[in-house]
């Protein structure tokens, strides 16, 4: 049995769709970082197509991240749960520098190879 990595497109939409607001499970690694890139990506064209007008970017980037606050939250907390970690230790975020290094630390361990109290392995194949 191996851990299957979701696409792009697999990762974005199962993000946005099924687990837009789900706090509870597992993500995995290709997951969450799929979905980091679409925000990147989604980032960079907003503020290329909206260059000519800064309050019009500003006011489409705003309801962007709205809209992407539910499901990035819900996603780093199922990171976190993958990794073995509460969902609460995203509050490390708070301390300056320190606690983004050790976020960022958490997010890049690999998923735990067996079912934790979260639930299963996630995309596992048989």
């Amino acid at each position: 049995m191996y851990q299957r990595q979701l696409s792009f497109g697999e990762a974005v939409t199962k993000a946005l769709t099924v687990n837009y607001c789900n706090f509870e499970g597992r993500a995995s690694r290709s997951e969450y970082w799929w979905f980091f890139l679409f925000n990147f990506i989604a980032g960079l064209v907003i503020g290329a197509v909206f260059v000519w007008s800064e309050t019009l970017e500003y006011l489409v980037s705003g309801l962007f991240s709205l809209a992407m606050l539910l499901p990035g939250l819900g996603l780093s907390v199922r990171r976190l749960h993958d990794t073995g970690r509460s969902g609460w230790w995203i509050f490390i975020n708070v301390i300056p520098l320190i606690g983004q290094l050790i976020y960022l630390y958490f997010t890049v361990q690999p998923s735990q190879n067996v079912p934790n109290k979260w639930g299963g392995v996630p995309n596992l194949v048989a």
